[in-house]
């Protein structure tokens, strides 16, 4: 399989792109939307439906962000598991955490039947299944705790997979769908009636205010209300304390025997998850995991090597004709935060919303949509934006923002990986330092060498190689970025400053 086609997901593949043009100039909507993943564009929908006019603000295209990288899982089964949803919400809490996912998996659904979307979408069970005693042990409360929530629920021996394990927690009515084709859908239904949907319109600031004004490298929009559909806020230094950015692998296979239509999840930490999808005929199963904190795994490439090898193993595959990875954002408390951003009158965020990304970004749309128009929403409460769970989430929140602070200063004083461009092999990357600055350089395979400042442009942490993907990333918020400096995800906005390095 070519480089070319290694990173791109199932889902990019098996559609066309979509053109869609940059923003003219100064424009003004009564609501601004940040972001062209799933979360953006379903708000953009709901209000463009409700007769708002929209603008939707897309720093590169149309789902070329975390959308475009999910395995696309419809689920109830939450990363956050409803034993520790009970104890750190309470039923009632625990409880529209469940019936908030089924209602975002319904509003789906609703949808791809109102608008005739040709997606693929399937209900189908969803298991947890346990491989040893103790995992089966763990897994049996959360059982009791799943019915105690409201969902249809059982303990089952009978998994219809092709390796033995001790038993799962079923659910009933789960779905899958390709979500690419749903969402482009979307998009194409955006445009039009004083609605607009631009790409290659990066965000540079963002002021509340009546009205709000967002600031773009093409031209100012001025909005009654901006919604920020990003994988983070930009720049929101106090909601950042609160979000934990992980990458995700993923690989998709052709099936070469049978393996039953579900969605399957192992009780490892960190978990897998399988899945399957029927694409242009073709019976695929998807497998993703392996994930860590963005910037922490030295060898990226030897997690798409486990994860390749694990589904070798299990699977009745052949040939991985896809892989790519994702970046989820793991909340302080375990659910995602959806509604008014802290500290401002109309502007919103959507965040958070860990690996059930399809889920909570439909939700989020759902949520944002009614708090602009001033109706009534059950779950906006629980995903309130400046909710405070102190307890909730203590240890992670010590823990994670204790290693934003160590990788701040520790990277500063860490030694160099050498002094000279000639220290560089093509195909590599490293920190070096330079007439007594650091500098970070990536070497193409010709030789060609690009150089930058390994300072973060967002809260000045170093920026850490990733060999898999070939990108600067950043350890402390996962503000990614390109060999040459290019933003690719926030929430940095500035490219990394390129640096001229002396000829020896």
């Amino acid at each position: 399989m070519n480089d070319e086609r290694q990173h791109k997901s199932l889902w990019t593949v098996t559609t066309l792109p979509r053109d869609f043009p940059s923003l003219p100039g100064d424009l003004d909507v009564d609501v601004a939307i940040i972001g062209g993943g799933i979360a953006g564009l379903t708000t953009a929908w709901l209000l463009k439906r409700a007769g708002k006019k929209v603008a939707v603000l897309e720093m590169h295209r149309v789902l070329s962000g975390q959308t475009g990288q999910t395995t696309a899982h419809l689920t109830e089964l939450l990363d956050t598991p409803y034993t520790t949803l009970l104890k750190d919400f309470g039923e009632k809490g625990a409880h529209l955490a469940a019936s908030s996912s089924r209602a975002a998996i319904e509003q789906i659904a609703s949808l791809v039947e109102s608008l005739s979307i040709d997606c693929g979408f399937t209900r189908v069970p969803g298991y947890r299944y346990a491989e040893t005693e103790a995992e089966l042990r763990e897994l049996l409360h959360e059982v009791s705790a799943a019915r105690q929530v409201g969902l249809l629920a059982s303990f089952t021996k009978d998994v219809p997979l092709p390796f033995p394990v001790k038993g799962a927690l079923r659910v009933e009515d789960q779905a899958v769908f390709h979500p690419r084709q749903y969402l482009l859908a979307l998009a194409d239904r955006i445009p039009g009636d004083g609605c607009h949907l631009f790409e290659n319109t990066k965000v540079l600031d963002l002021h509340d205010g009546t009205p709000c004004r967002v600031v773009t490298e093409k031209g100012t929009v001025t909005a009654r209300a901006v919604v920020q559909a990003t994988t983070t806020p930009l720049n929101r230094v106090a909601m950042h304390t609160k979000l934990y950015p992980y990458r995700t692998y993923a690989v998709a296979a052709p099936l070469e025997g049978p393996l039953e239509p579900g969605q399957y999840y192992d009780s490892r930490d960190p978990y897998h998850y399988i899945r399957t999808q029927q694409v242009d005929g073709v019976p695929y199963v998807i497998v993703g995991g392996e994930d860590h904190k963005v910037g922490s795994e030295e060898d990226t490439e030897s997690c798409f090597a486990a994860l390749e090898a694990y589904t070798r193993e299990r699977l009745p595959v052949k040939r991985i004709t896809h892989r790519w990875s994702g970046q989820v954002i793991e909340p302080a408390d375990g659910l995602p935060y959806i509604g008014r951003n802290v500290g401002s009158r109309h502007v919103y965020v959507a965040t958070g919303f860990s690996g059930t990304g399809m889920t909570f970004g439909t939700l989020a749309g759902m949520v944002l949509s009614d708090l602009i128009l001033g109706n009534e929403n059950p779950y906006a409460a629980l995903y309130d934006a400046g909710r405070v769970k102190p307890k909730a989430g203590a240890r992670d929140f010590i823990q994670e923002n204790a290693e934003v602070a160590f990788r701040f200063v520790a990277d500063r004083l860490a030694r160099p990986d050498g002094h000279h461009l000639a220290d560089v092999k093509p195909g590599e990357a490293k920190i070096l330092e330079v007439e007594g600055r650091k500098v970070a350089v990536y070497r193409e395979d010709d030789g060609t060498a690009h150089a930058v400042s390994p300072v973060c442009t967002h809260l000045g942490c170093h920026v850490h190689w990733n060999n898999a993907e070939r990108t600067w990333d950043c350890p402390c918020h996962g503000g990614r970025f390109s060999p040459t400096g290019r933003v690719l995800n926030g929430p940095a906005v500035k490219d990394l400053s390129s640096v001229k390095l002396p000829v020896k």
